[in-house]
């Protein structure tokens, strides 16, 4: 039986997490009563106590709990932005080769979860410049549609409040100074030389993602359906498979994998013109499923074991 802890189970991601886990038979929960939740030395413990540690903090919290573990045995699973650039952490996207991989990720005691927003980006971009389609110095742009789910339980109330503004009833786009915590994460996996022009755009909808990055055929060493045989190899095994025909009657709806932990890729556009669409739920292969999918692994079972794909 392993031992699990979840440190911040209340929040969004710990709570889908808490939930998904509570059905499995193979794992132990390790549960703190909400008086002792925020207290450092029952934190401390329950850390220590665990064979995995799921942390669901902000950046400076996750910090701070790594510190409070003393024992070698826990491996931290860590859904934060602290240390996904860290490179003494394993980048948790097992099915890219930048990604931290099968391998690294089932060996490590470190393992920083990616971001939702480039999760979607890593997984179009990564593959093109690994097989040297798309050039490292490449300027890209990449427009990202979620669901308010994404900005936790503050955002989820005002979305879900009956006297919500006005405001709230369209798209609304956000990281307008190009400074978004997702950016270099983007830049790094994907071996990147610069990041690229971000717009995320949170719409009125519970959960789901659509990331996409358009590009010229002049940026590229090759064509529209070069791309596509790239992503046809390249997702053979894991959670992302690439689609042929993704889209519904000429749309394609960010919420169609919501409630899932897999990730869908289609290429549209000419051969002008092309559309790198990635699309997930961001809860799901963008926080608390990738989060199960990299703890799975850790324990060498199969890596969907308790997942909806």
């Amino acid at each position: 039986m392993t031992d699990i802890f979840i440190d911040g189970s209340a929040g969004t991601t710990g709570l889908r997490i808490f939930e998904r886990l509570s059905a499995r038979k193979d794992l132990n929960l390790i549960t703190l009563p909400d008086e002792l939740r925020k207290d450092t030395k029952a934190r401390k413990e329950a850390l220590n106590d665990a064979d995995i540690a799921f942390l669901c903090l902000p950046d400076a919290a996750a910090v701070e709990a790594v510190s409070l573990v003393e024992s070698d045995r826990v491996a931290i699973i860590d859904t934060s932005t602290a240390h996904r650039v860290d490179p003494s952490w394993t980048y948790g996207f097992p099915e890219l080769k930048r990604g931290g991989n099968y391998e690294s990720i089932k060996n490590s005691k470190r393992i920083a979860n990616p971001g939702c927003h480039a999760s979607g980006f890593n997984a179009l971009v990564e593959p093109l410049v690994e097989s040297g389609i798309l050039p490292a110095d490449a300027r890209l742009t990449c427009t990202s549609l979620t669901g308010y789910s994404g900005g936790g339980k503050k955002m989820i109330a005002e979305y879900e409040s009956a006297e919500r503004e006005p405001l709230l009833d369209a798209p609304r786009m956000y990281g307008l100074s190009q400074t978004h915590k997702h950016l270099p994460e983007m830049k790094a996996v994907c071996g990147l030389e610069n990041e690229p022009i971000f717009c995320p755009i949170v719409a009125p909808f519970y959960s789901g993602m659509e990331v996409t990055v358009p590009l010229f055929a002049s940026q590229i060493k090759g064509t529209a359906d070069d791309i596509r045989a790239i992503y046809a190899d390249y997702y053979k095994k894991g959670l992302v498979a690439y689609c042929e025909n993704g889209d519904e009657g000429g749309f394609l709806s960010a919420s169609a994998l919501s409630g899932r932990d897999d990730m869908q890729i289609t290429v549209c556009g000419n051969g002008e013109r092309i559309l790198l669409v990635s699309r997930f739920d961001n809860l799901g292969k963008g926080a608390s499923g990738a989060a199960i999918q990299n703890m799975n692994i850790l324990l060498g079972c199969d890596e969907a074991a308790g997942l909806d794909i």
